[in-house]
């Protein structure tokens, strides 16, 4: 896939998103996420915030064991200068507290702002992906 420039830049923020979660990289996770960051979970549903979500991290709740992500099914947009849409898909392995492994298809969509020279996700939702035939 054939990106310009600024689809690039944010097609490495957000590969450096996944990059911190499976190495539980706290400082790179702070780097990354905007101060307003919000996710919802993709297993639960649950909205958690940007220190509620690195404390899960941080704390063993729930760890990041392997993430597939398959860059020739990635849109990227630039909606405005300092605004950006990741919409893509992994394949993850997790695993929670008491080490019970998850295994998790999902297409996802990541919302990014520009804050001075970097992007920061602002905004991150997960949807499973079933085996179910969708409609077209």
């Amino acid at each position: 896939m054939k990106f310009r420039a600024e689809n690039e830049v944010l097609m490495r923020a957000d590969l450096a998103l996944f990059k911190a979660l499976r190495d539980s990289d706290v400082a790179a996770l702070e780097s990354l996420l905007a101060d307003q960051f919000l996710i919802v979970d993709v297993i639960s549903g649950s909205v958690h915030t940007r220190a509620g979500f690195i404390a899960a991290i941080c704390g063993g709740l729930v760890s990041f064991l392997e993430i597939r992500t398959f860059p020739e099914d990635v849109e990227i947009r630039v909606i405005a200068p300092s605004l950006g849409i990741v919409i893509g898909r992994t394949a993850m392995t997790l695993s929670d507290a008491e080490g019970a492994r998850i295994e998790v298809a999902s297409r996802y969509t990541h919302v990014f702002q520009l804050d001075g020279e970097s992007w920061r996700l602002v905004s991150a939702q997960g949807t499973q992906i079933t085996d179910s035939p969708s409609p077209r």
